[in-house]
């Protein structure tokens, strides 16, 4: 009679990163042990961070408070299911607003109310909480083991399952199932970066700064000089976080004066700060919020039967399905956003507004020249007042942040038109990757509208200044620095001795340092996801893991699916689009849940299906 080894043995699961999106999937398999599933079977479960188990780099708990979240508290979860008045546990737990709430009331720590921004660190905290509730309220005959650890290889055992190579222990650790949750990449450095990183080592007393999180940046004094000059390139979300660094990091405050305008109080220690990129305008701020934690937007005109039919049209036209993102969802996207628009203008009382230029919106000042740095000032605070006056009106009765909101609200359609090769190869690269997204991410993903205030009064005080747009950055050998200008303004040229690369890197599967993602692609247990139009033949390698739909298992390099390896988040962008979201939303039943369900729910039933699978194998031979 044969024996079944996984019916001896605990079934062993293995995440790979403990963020939101590792932490999400340990929530979910929780909540259905907890309600039997596999009841008859022990299961061990090991959650593996080489930063913080628990929270993950990002959003680890020992970074300064002043890099800050760009959602509300009283939209961001970790549980898939709302307090019902018994302890926080899998499947049941506080919205961050709601933690928050509970700690200010019984540990007297600041509160921040549902429409507050909180710091990256104190939503590390929080994940923190969620996991040790997890920890806590899980079944007898589930163990699970922190492990402070990189993964530097995953190799195939005889048996099924992965031996996991450690950088942090000399033994090999062997599951059965694997996850990939690895989150932001640090990629080799590009053509560029060889070049400013070899130029910084040739200078003594510069520095060049790029490939990370300004959490993890070198901003210290000794690098970044008090009286010096900084160039940042870049000025997304990134950015605030570097400046904040430089200057609120520096002992420098904010204060309101008497006019209502904030201030700037230096402390004396700041750098000067040069900055610019290719819009030359500073990514604006959200709206005040004014939804609940459950608001869900109902399209009117990019819903999912217009995308079917797209597809549906295209195939009668002979084609493969395959789309184009400016013919076929770009259009009902706009006609979304003017709706929207149309309706908060509408409850205000105003006149009927011309059609939003999103292009213009974000490149404002594409085409203009500039006599020199102070008429270029002028316009960009005009612009940059105008946005704040139109974010305090709020993303719901504001007319431009309630259509720009409709941009992050529409999300999960769009993504049902370009997700897994969802377009033409071209279309996807020149008319969604390299025209829409770059506008959609400036103008809906937004810091609080405190940052850019902030940033107004730096730029008032001389400390910050923004050379302009199409900024160029390049090492100026006859100077011995770095050097910084904008050909559309007269006389912005700035020297610089610290050059900080404020962009964050673009997942590339073939770019990532990362050992492990390697030695993956070495032994060919993953592949990039090339996108084919299977009637043109035309193909684009986008650089993205390759993965099934849900539950997002993992395709070889053999074209195979490992049935035991899954990928889920950032490291699967291009294949699938915008899976930098690293929460649910209270009382909705999100995507990011639906993912983390759908891995936990193949985990358990894949054990399941090869358990019973054997023990009717067994049965047979034992008959005979």
């Amino acid at each position: 009679m044969t024996t079944d080894r996984t019916s001896r043995t605990p079934l062993v699961l293995g995440i790979v990163g403990s963020g939101p999106r590792g932490l999400s999937v340990l929530e979910r398999l929780a909540a259905r042990l907890n309600d039997g599933e596999l009841s008859g079977r022990q299961v061990r479960i090991h959650l593996i961070d080489a930063v913080e188990v628990g929270s993950g780099r990002v959003w680890r708990t020992d970074q300064d408070d002043w890099f800050t979240m760009n959602t509300v508290v009283g939209q961001v979860t970790m549980y898939s299911g709302e307090p019902d008045g018994g302890p926080a546990r899998p499947g049941a737990g506080p919205s961050l607003g709601q933690w928050i709430a509970e700690r200010a009331r019984t540990r007297g720590e600041p509160l921040l109310g549902p429409d507050d921004y909180a710091s990256r660190q104190r939503y590390g905290q929080y994940q923190q909480a969620v996991y040790r509730s997890i920890a806590e309220h899980l079944p007898e005959r589930v163990e699970l083991l922190p492990v402070k650890a990189r993964v530097t290889r995953a190799t195939p055992a005889a048996e099924g399952g992965y031996l996991l190579q450690l950088d942090a222990a000399p033994h090999l650790l062997e599951v059965d199932q694997l996850l990939l949750a690895t989150g932001h990449p640090a990629n080799r450095a590009d053509a560029f970066e060889r070049a400013m990183f070899s130029f910084a080592d040739r200078h003594p007393g510069l520095a060049y700064l790029a490939g990370d999180s300004a959490a993890d940046m070198a901003l210290d004094q000794e690098t970044v000089r008090p009286g010096s000059t900084v160039a940042i390139r870049g000025l997304g979300l990134s950015f605030y976080d570097v400046m904040l660094s430089l200057t609120v990091g520096r002992g420098g405050t904010f204060a309101t004066g008497a006019d209502g305008e904030l201030r700037y109080l230096p402390s004396g220690l700041e750098p000067r700060i040069v900055t610019g990129s290719r819009s030359g305008l500073p990514i604006p701020a959200r709206g005040r919020n004014q939804k609940n934690p459950d608001h869900s937007h109902k399209p009117r005109f990019l819903t999912s039967a217009a995308v079917a039919d797209a597809r549906k049209r295209r195939i009668e036209a002979g084609g493969s399905g395959l789309l184009r993102f400016d013919e076929d969802v770009l259009p009902l996207l706009l006609q979304e956003i003017e709706a929207v628009r149309a309706d908060s203008q509408a409850r205000a009382g105003g006149a009927p507004l011309p059609p939003l230029d999103l292009d213009a919106l974000a490149r404002p000042f594409r085409g203009k020249e500039y006599a020199g740095p102070e008429a270029f000032r002028a316009e960009l605070l005009d612009v940059m007042r105008e946005d704040l006056d139109a974010a305090r009106l709020g993303n719901a009765d504001g007319p431009l942040k309630s259509a720009l909101d409709v941009l992050r609200d529409i999300r999960n359609v769009v993504r049902e038109a370009v997700d897994f090769g969802g377009l033409q190869p071209d279309s996807h690269v020149v008319e969604f990757q390299r025209k829409f997204l770059p506008v959609n991410s400036l103008l809906s993903a937004g810091p609080p509208i405190e940052r850019v205030e902030q940033l107004v009064a730096l730029i008032e005080a001389g400390v910050v200044e923004v050379v302009g747009p199409a900024s160029e950055f390049a090492a100026d050998e006859a100077a011995g620095r770095f050097r910084i200008s904008s050909p559309q303004v007269t006389g912005s040229v700035h020297h610089a001795e610290v050059l900080v690369d404020a962009r964050i890197p673009t997942p590339d599967v073939h770019q990532d340092t990362s050992p492990l993602t390697a030695a993956l692609l070495a032994d060919g247990l993953i592949s990039e996801y090339v996108m084919t139009d299977p009637v043109t033949g035309d193909s684009h390698a986008t650089g993205g893991l390759n993965v099934t739909e849900a539950p997002f298992r993992v395709i070889g390099a053999d074209g195979l699916i490992r049935c035991d390896l899954y990928a889920l988040g950032i490291p699967t962008e291009h294949t699938r689009w915008f899976t930098q979201v690293g929460s649910g939303k209270p009382g909705l039943n999100t995507l990011f849940r639906r993912d983390a369900d759908s891995i936990a729910a193949a985990m358990l039933d894949r054990a399941a299906a090869t358990l019973t699978l054997t023990a009717e194998t067994a049965t047979v031979g034992g008959a005979l």
